[in-house]
């Protein structure tokens, strides 16, 4: 048996997060093929390092969910595993195919340690359950930013064009709205700045994330910042936001609900400014400041301009 990863297209290249579902993907010990859904993304997925064949199920329109779950149950019976990114289309896709093919469903898989033993976070992260698949199919959605990626060429495979099933006549897209990030990608960045409340403008976020950009980091946003409109939507970091495991994570005037700390107390090194020295942020952090985060960006601003050329 065989594992398939759905593959996803950022910028016309095979997304970063795709890659990372390649690597938690080659942790389970089998084969792995990858399942485009167009022929652009089935030309970039042949390159990838490390797989065997490219599945191409080519629509005249981005499917839906239900759609993709019908092709999901079409192409199972060749593999044991199927899985990809937990990002939007997969988290409503796979499932649908889980419950059409009477198998098992392990979303935000943040482990891999072979024998259908998987690695989940419950209740914000403060509980770590390792979950056993006895099904014969197990679909997975991995949290990319805990995973390495593969690397995106030095591959060469074939493309084998299926017939893909029909779609979904009961369900239809009528708009998509695509959000523009700016910089680097905050669900698999090795560097993210944050900012809270504690920022108090629009102005001051901007600052903030021209330093970000400054030091090669993604932008994010506590979920208060986000709800004053410093911030949108997308940088969101917690609960409700998009989760984060960073080498470093630098959180300015972020107090540390329990909601923002299960989305990024997994980064590898967490630095912490803050006037409030019982924030909660500090019970996390490995390096914590209390004090004004203003100063303190001020002085690391200071050291970005002293090593930019002039």
């Amino acid at each position: 048996m065989k594992t398939l990863v759905l593959v996803e297209i950022d910028n016309g290249m095979v997304s970063d997060a795709t890659l990372r579902a390649i690597g938690a993907a080659t942790r389970y010990g089998t084969p792995v093929d990858l399942l485009a859904l167009d022929a652009t993304a089935a030309q970039a997925a042949a390159q990838v390092a490390g797989i065997e064949r490219v599945l191409l199920a080519a629509y005249d329109v981005a499917p839906t969910a239900e759609t993709l779950a019908c092709l999901l149950r079409a192409v199972s019976g060749d593999y044991a595993l199927i899985a990809a990114a937990h990002r939007a289309l997969a988290r409503g896709a796979f499932p649908r195919a889980a419950a059409l093919t009477g198998c098992a469903f392990f979303p935000d898989v943040t482990g891999v340690h072979g024998n259908g033993r998987f690695m989940r976070r419950l209740y914000a992260g403060s509980v770590v359950a390792s979950v056993v698949s006895d099904s014969t199919l197990t679909f997975v959605t991995f949290r990319a930013s805990s995973f390495a990626p593969v690397m995106r060429e030095g591959g060469q495979v074939p493309i084998v064009a299926l017939d893909a099933p029909r779609a979904f006549g009961k369900t239809t897209l009528v708009e998509r709205h695509s959000v523009q990030q700016a910089g680097h990608d905050l669900s698999t960045a090795r560097l993210v700045v944050s900012g809270g409340r504690g920022l108090g403008s629009n102005e001051s976020m901007a600052r903030l994330g021209a330093f970000a950009d400054g030091i090669g980091a993604a932008l994010g946003a506590s979920r208060a910042a986000v709800d004053a409109g410093y911030a949108p939507n997308a940088a969101q970091v917690g609960q409700t936001g998009k989760t984060v495991a960073p080498d470093v994570y630098l959180a300015f005037g972020i107090s540390g609900a329990i909601q923002h700390l299960a989305g990024m107390k997994d980064s590898k090194i967490i630095v912490a400014v803050n006037k409030d020295p019982d924030a909660p942020i500090f019970s996390v952090a490995d390096v914590g400041l209390v004090g004004d985060l203003f100063e303190t960006l001020h002085e690391l601003e200071a050291h970005v301009d002293a090593r930019s050329p002039s």
